[in-house]
């Protein structure tokens, strides 16, 4: 009983071993780790009482390592004679030890640790910027980890993507990316078609329109949405180009994966067709779009009417006024002047004049100035153009009635109280209209 009294002082209070006596002391202090674990678990019930047994773990092994520190120290020499000056001696240097385990463990550690992450987190973003990093760290999700990349890294590999090799890498990763939401997320679905616009919109600025028309394939291996809007994209590439090879594709690409066609489409198409002057393309198209229920723009029957009446092709003219007129009411300034060149290329210069008042009394007196300078166009530029079509025998007489009918014109016009201060022109004196 005696015994075990004196180790749990040395459990309780360690610098006050020297009440034991400095030989005791330094037995006490020398005994080896395991024994003195062995004495404080296997201590006798009778001696440790409720309160004593819940010493905490922790204060346990600081005050067997403080004892292991103090032990060492004994051995390398340091002998105290006096039990008074022992007992300071180790209230001091256990107190130093926990003091500079304190302040030293919990600063080296996390120091280190940060340096390492932040110089890990610098390289995962270098690599990042680049197309190969994101793709690298998307594929690595899709064929090792077995999990779904975040989205945002598919859009910034969108985004990033400059050239014909980084559109290779993003079809490269949509088709796997697709492949494990198939098989192992069992999403049947695509991706969205917002995504599908961006991922053309990407192959038009790399020039990769190879890829960009696959985007609209119905059924593709990539998960792509296509709508029309992916369409209009590469309509906007050939409009920029002049390409009209590349408009004819995508609108059979339209058709065939069943792209419902919009207003926007066909003012893309007719602009195409209208630059490229190919008549033959826009009439194609023009009764596609009417065919379909699309509701054309004011913007695409001025385009299509103007185009008429430039070639000379009445009939189709009056074939598309026919289409405007059940679209909407009003003429706009450039349909109602086609459709008085209509009536011109019929020798028909009275209603050709009806037409263009009923225009000078539906706009301000502010746009009352564009009739003027429309009339100019009438009566000097567009019958260059009309005459150009006509067969070379029957040029000649095609111009002089033409004039004829213009003069008239001008002159039904003046006693409707429309202004026409119209500069006349000797068409039939122009050599390069009559070759």
């Amino acid at each position: 009983m005696v015994q075990y009294a004196e180790e749990r002082i040395f459990v309780h209070n360690l610098p006050d071993l020297a009440y034991l006596g400095t030989n005791r002391a330094r037995g006490v202090l020398c005994r080896d780790y395991g024994w003195k674990m062995g004495v404080l678990r296997n201590a006798s019930s009778s001696v440790f009482n409720s309160a004593e047994r819940v010493i905490s773990s922790q204060f346990e092994d600081l005050a067997v390592e403080n004892a292991c520190e103090v032990s060492y120290s004994l051995s390398l020499g340091r002998r105290f004679h006096s039990a008074g000056l022992f007992s300071g001696n180790i209230h001091r240097i256990s107190s130093q030890i926990e003091f500079n385990k304190k302040k030293d463990a919990p600063s080296s550690m996390p120091t280190r640790l940060f340096s390492s992450e932040a110089r890990a987190a610098e390289n995962d973003s270098a690599d990042a910027e680049t197309v190969k990093g994101v793709y690298d760290k998307m594929l690595n999700y899709v064929t090792e980890k077995r999990t779904a990349p975040p989205n945002a890294w598919l859009w910034s590999l969108i985004a990033k993507c400059s050239t014909h090799e980084d559109i290779k890498l993003l079809f490269d990763i949509l088709q796997k990316h697709r492949t494990f939401r198939l098989s192992s997320l069992r999403i049947p679905d695509g991706f969205n078609s917002a995504l599908c616009r961006e991922v053309t919109k990407a192959c038009v600025r790399a020039g990769a329109i190879d890829f960009g028309k696959k985007t609209l394939w119905k059924h593709n291996l990539f998960g792509l949405t296509p709508d029309i809007g992916s369409a209009h994209h590469l309509l906007l590439h050939a409009k920029q180009h002049n390409d009209t090879k590349l408009m004819v594709k995508v609108m059979k690409l339209v058709k065939i994966n069943d792209l419902p066609l919009q207003p926007g489409t066909a003012d893309i198409v007719f602009s195409i067709c209208h630059s490229a002057d190919r008549w033959d393309l826009i009439s194609k198209n023009g009764k596609r779009f009417v065919k379909s229920g699309v509701k054309l723009r004011q913007t695409s029957f001025d385009l299509w009417m103007e185009f008429a009446a430039k070639k000379g092709d009445v009939e189709s003219l009056w074939k598309i006024e026919k289409w405007r007129s059940e679209a909407m009411k009003q003429h706009s300034l450039s349909t109602g002047f086609s459709c008085a060149k209509g009536f011109l290329l019929e020798h028909m210069p009275e209603s050709a004049a009806a037409t263009i008042q009923v225009l000078y009394q539906t706009l301000s007196e502010a746009r009352r100035s564009s009739i003027v300078v429309e009339l100019q166009k009438l009566a000097s530029e567009w019958p260059l153009d009309v005459i150009k079509h006509q067969k070379e025998e029957n040029r000649k007489a095609f111009a002089e009635a033409l004039q004829n009918d213009i003069c008239a014109l001008v002159n039904a016009l003046q006693t409707l109280g429309v202004e026409a201060n119209v500069n006349m022109q000797d068409l039939t004196g122009k050599e390069a209209v009559l070759a």
